[in-house]
């Protein structure tokens, strides 16, 4: 993931795409902060691509609640500056599963957990983020969760 990444700059650079080039910048120091942070880890290396996965996952979110406001605001040309962000962001991603595909997962992991209320809802939750990360819409799945569970 960090060579994809380190690529990606290399050719933004390279063409002079100001948009791309400062948002891979900001991915490259997200990455760097949280290898700092990681430090004091028993490890002692830095993060692996799960973490760089969940990295990316969160970047996207700070930029939809970005675009949302400034949109709300009359913003109309920081909200596009932020949607260009989050498309190049999520070209790192792995394909997104379809709503079907995240609801055939759903059952399997509440068979898999043997999850039977919405007590064991933060056991299947924990299960699909270990399983599917960077692949689902976690909120979707929740929602999905949570009925499959209040089902039962």
């Amino acid at each position: 993931m960090r060579q994809q990444i380190d690529e990606a700059f290399k050719t933004a650079m390279k063409s002079r795409d100001p948009v791309r080039l400062a948002t891979l910048r900001l991915i490259k120091a997200a990455i760097t902060q949280a290898d700092i942070a990681g430090r004091g880890a028993e490890d002692g290396g830095g993060v692996d691509d799960a973490a760089i996965l969940a990295l990316l996952q969160k970047m996207i979110k700070q930029r939809e609640d970005s675009a949302t406001l400034y949109e709300s605001g009359g913003r109309v040309e920081l909200c596009e500056r932020e949607r260009e962000e989050i498309t190049i962001i999520k070209g790192f991603l792995p394909q997104q599963m379809t709503g079907d595909e995240v609801e055939t997962a759903v059952h399997e992991a509440v068979e898999k957990t043997g999850a039977t209320s919405l007590k064991d809802m933060g056991a299947v939750m924990a299960h699909l983020r270990a399983h599917h990360l960077g692949q689902m819409d976690f909120g979707m799945a929740g929602k999905k969760v949570k009925a499959a569970l209040s089902s039962q």
